[in-house]
């Protein structure tokens, strides 16, 4: 069908007889081969691991977001606007890594699920109940015929006053979970075995930012890291309590680069 995922881009993990297994039960998300597998789903998860990578650290005080941004010729007039940070609320962000354009789908029906809450209760709406609720959207495009899951995972970084700082990380078969540290997107596995071996309890904000620029570098593709190829984002409070989403400009993000030892000063000539 058109609206399915196609398990040809990548087949080295898979062997022979999951290949000729796949064949017959990849076409409907609604079918489970004899063996309980979702092949659309997973198929969906591969599409994840070709797209840029993205890094979300919990600290003490705030959320980091870093994100790589995939520039695929040097012709093409780069954004304005951000590309892997997106606001949701005054109170939660996130950083996609997938196909863009599923992407944006589930973030207006997450701003959309935010106001109304807002607009009903007069109050933000808890981060989880956010993400559950985005992740129940996701869920329902795995179990209905007709249609293919959404190619996209996120890290949503947000605030409420039950739980203070808050990272999730979702995937496209809806499931969620609590992160101290998580990484999606191209060589996720490097970058979460790396998190795991760097992180520690009580990380201040930039200390997170540090670990999260170093894991990055470590981990990309690209053989040099520059401000134009990262986005960063974080939320914090401000000194007057106030939740508060802030994107690093590439000024500011090409000075931590420089302070952190990720990359070289730039030569005076």
């Amino acid at each position: 069908m058109y609206c399915n995922f196609s398990p040809t881009f990548n087949t080295d993990s898979l062997t022979f007889s999951d290949l000729l297994m796949s064949r017959r039960y990849d076409s409907r998300t609604t079918i489970f081969s004899p063996e309980g597998r979702l092949y659309q789903v997973e198929y969906a998860m591969e599409a994840i691991g070709n797209a840029g990578s993205a890094i979300g650290i919990l600290s003490k005080d705030g959320v980091v977001l870093v994100g790589e941004k995939k520039v695929t010729s040097k012709l093409l007039q780069t954004s304005t606007s951000t590309e892997k940070m997106y606001k949701i609320d005054d109170h939660v962000a996130c950083a996609v890594a997938g196909i863009m354009s599923d992407a944006n789908i589930l973030i207006n029906t997450a701003r959309v699920a935010a106001q109304r809450y807002t607009f009903s209760y007069q109050t933000p709406m808890p981060v989880e109940q956010l993400v559950q609720s985005l992740c129940d959207t996701k869920q329902g495009y795995t179990q209905f015929g007709g249609l293919r899951p959404f190619g996209v995972s996120f890290l949503f970084a947000g605030w409420d006053k039950n739980y203070g700082f808050q990272l999730y990380m979702s995937d496209p078969s809806g499931n969620y979970g609590g992160w101290k540290a998580a990484a999606v997107g191209a060589n996720n596995q490097a970058a979460q075995s790396m998190l795991k071996q760097d992180y520690k309890e009580e990380i201040s904000r930039e200390e997170a930012v540090q670990l999260a620029l170093k894991v990055l570098s470590k981990t990309m593709d690209s053989t040099s890291l520059t401000a134009e190829k990262l986005e960063l984002a974080e939320v914090f409070l401000d000194d007057g309590g106030k939740v508060k989403y802030q994107v690093c400009s590439p000024e500011n993000l090409g000075k931590m680069l420089v302070k952190y030892g990720v990359t070289q000063a730039p030569v005076e000539t």
